[in-house]
């Protein structure tokens, strides 16, 4: 079974709390349990993992991401300014999706520059919880 990492950044451990009127009402763990679903309905295995630390998440895509099919990623506020986890996705050299939750190009102007997406093969931005289902969709086809 291909196994695809699931990635998400700073302050999306308050999903369910943090705005709900831009991200919703469902929690963190309930995202984990439709990608969890939805994943193993593509004959796929998913490592989950958040943090609120720029570098423990390279730590772990350094650790965990090599030899599984692909990354989903939704680095939240590190979309803007991380040239680092930008440098670790690109010389992690797997198809990278990036997501985000909300439509970054329909709120402040500074959210709408990714320096990350330039290491994703795409971008899904503004559909919600659905958008990890596309990712994993096209990560299952990619193998």
């Amino acid at each position: 079974m291909k196994r695809v990492v699931v990635v998400n950044g700073p302050n999306l451990n308050l999903l369910g709390i943090r705005e709900p009127h831009i991200y919703g009402t469902r929690s963190l763990k309930d995202l984990e349990e439709i990608v969890r679903a939805r994943a193993k309905s593509l004959d796929l295995e998913v490592s989950f993992y958040q943090s609120n630390h720029e570098g423990e998440i390279i730590d772990f895509l350094q650790e965990h991401a090599p030899g599984s099919a692909g990354i989903v990623i939704n680095p939240a506020a590190l979309t803007h300014y991380s040239v680092a986890l930008y440098d670790c996705l690109q010389a992690l050299a797997l198809p990278v999706v990036e997501v985000h939750i909300s439509n970054i190009h329909a709120r402040e102007e500074y959210r709408s520059k990714s320096v990350t997406a330039r290491a994703a093969r795409g971008v899904i931005t503004g559909l919600g919880f659905a958008g990890y289902e596309m990712a994993l969709e096209y990560l299952a086809a990619q193998q």
